[in-house]
């Protein structure tokens, strides 16, 4: 199969998870400075970019997280760090998933990250995946908890809002096209930021009163996202 072929199906096949969204040249501009051109990661390292597409095809390597407009393949740098810990694309599979107790949380997880649509995070990995699942759901609950509302719990809201903010890049408006809606920075770090300002950053603020039942960002961040543990946005 030639070059051309693969990576029309590839292009096919990125369609099918993504749906047919046009790319902005801000948009583009933003993938570029965040990922890397697949011909160009596969010179760096050494490998046949023919050879990684089928392997993306065959659902051993996650897809692109992006095709540019002008249908450059763009992936993380990182592409081939979990293959090459885990021993081998071979290897890959069962070595991902085994970070989950639950075997079919773990297979859900691997289909996510085969996706491609993990550009929620600056690093894919297990660890970053189960991080991300732990702080979104902890936001959301956030005002469920006894003290809400209260100068200790807005410390802890902050807390976990500036953690999940130092995972996950900034998204581009073509990802809010493709996940059908507002990503898990927009209900979880943005909004929660805009509505409870921390203190120590404007001390003129009234006290953090009256949480509504929604939470700190006004719904669930993790319906904001798509897929198992919150892929994509």
């Amino acid at each position: 199969m030639s070059e051309t072929d693969l990576k029309r199906q590839l292009a096919e096949r990125f369609r099918e998870v993504n749906g047919d969204h046009p790319m902005t040249d801000t948009d583009d501009a933003y993938v570029s400075a965040q990922f890397v051109a697949l011909e160009e990661l596969c010179a760096i390292h050494g490998r046949d970019a023919d050879a990684i597409r089928r392997l993306m095809l065959g659902q051993h390597l996650p897809l692109p997280g992006y095709l540019r407009s002008d249908g450059t393949e763009m992936v993380p740098a990182d592409l081939f760090a979990l293959a090459d810990e885990a021993g081998g694309v071979e290897l890959l599979a069962a070595w991902f998933t085994a970070h989950w107790a639950d075997p079919i949380a773990g297979k859900a997880e691997w289909d996510a990250y085969l996706s491609g649509q993990y550009v929620c995070l600056h690093s894919v990995t297990p660890a970053a995946i189960q991080r991300k699942d732990y702080l979104t759901t902890a936001i959301s609950a956030a005002a469920n908890e006894p003290d809400a509302g209260s100068a200790r719990w807005s410390e802890r809201l902050h807390a976990l809002v500036d953690e999940l903010d130092t995972l996950e890049p900034a998204f581009t408006a073509y990802d809010r096209l493709r996940f059908g809606g507002p990503t898990s920075r927009d209900t979880c770090i943005d909004a929660p930021r805009a509505r409870f300002p921390h203190p120590s950053l404007d001390p003129r603020a009234a006290p953090v009163l009256g949480v509504g039942p929604q939470g700190p960002s006004d719904g669930d961040c993790r319906r904001s996202s798509q897929g198992a543990g919150g892929v994509g946005g």
